[in-house]
């Protein structure tokens, strides 16, 4: 497991306003280049069974999950489906309320700033993921690559989640430094929790959640398609 040295300290002298920054098409930096794109095959029951967690109401949610649409988490003992990103409320040139943005994917080395430390500090879930996406290519033309856990059929990523106003429940993905076999294509990727981690990320401390914000170092399953990167997001169901 690759650790950068800066990490343990991080929450003692991290009191930074809120990250995120917003070029001029109004998207947030941290919404572009890093995981937008996951699968989760197995059915909700089976997702409670693995995870030892009941079934919470409600679990309609597509095969393949995209920032703002609801996927399945575990959470507070419970599977519930929530709204994938954190909203971002956005205002135009002449200060009118725009449509919110979803913030998916949180930089281990940001959860100390307020946008994120609340939830990290006390809402923390398990995110079931079959496999995810990165695009792969020249612009316009970029492929979908996935990649999974070597033998695995569904891993537990590390995620946070609040209640918002926009969209009811929402959660976010913890983003690390990306393994070697990535290094072509991305350098982040998920944190990927071992079965054993689950409890130690859901009730730890701060500190003890924050020393499993790790680079995998297990092998990875890579399937790279010719489909391209944006079909299927107009099939997948918001509701």
């Amino acid at each position: 497991m690759l650790v950068r040295a800066h990490r343990k300290n991080i929450f003692a002298r991290q009191r930074a306003p809120l990250f995120v920054l917003i070029d001029r098409a109004g998207r947030s930096a941290e919404h572009q280049g890093m995981c937008n794109l996951y699968r989760m095959t197995k059915a909700p029951a089976e997702i409670a069974r693995l995870f030892g967690a009941s079934s919470g109401a409600g679990a309609n949610f597509a095969a393949e999950v995209y920032p703002g649409y609801p996927g399945l988490v575990v959470a507070e003992g419970e599977t519930r489906v929530m709204t994938w990103g954190f909203p971002l409320v956005l205002k135009g040139k002449n200060g009118q309320p725009l449509k919110p943005k979803p913030v998916n994917n949180a930089r281990e080395d940001k959860l100390g700033t307020s946008f994120w430390r609340p939830s990290f500090e006390r809402r923390r879930c398990l995110i079931p993921v079959t496999a995810w996406a990165e695009a792969e290519g020249i612009k316009g033309q970029m492929t979908r690559t996935w990649y999974s856990l070597a033998g695995e059929e569904v891993v537990a990523v590390a995620g946070l989640w609040r209640a918002t106003e926009e969209w009811g429940a929402a959660y976010s993905m913890i983003m690390v430094d990306g393994c070697p076999q990535m290094a072509d294509v991305h350098d982040r990727m998920p944190v990927v929790l071992a079965r054993e981690k689950w409890e130690q990320w859901l009730a730890g401390t701060p500190a003890e959640a924050f020393a499993l914000c790790q680079t995998c170092s297990n092998e990875l399953a890579v399937d790279r398609r010719a489909e391209r990167w944006g079909a299927g997001r107009s099939a997948a169901t918001s509701g």
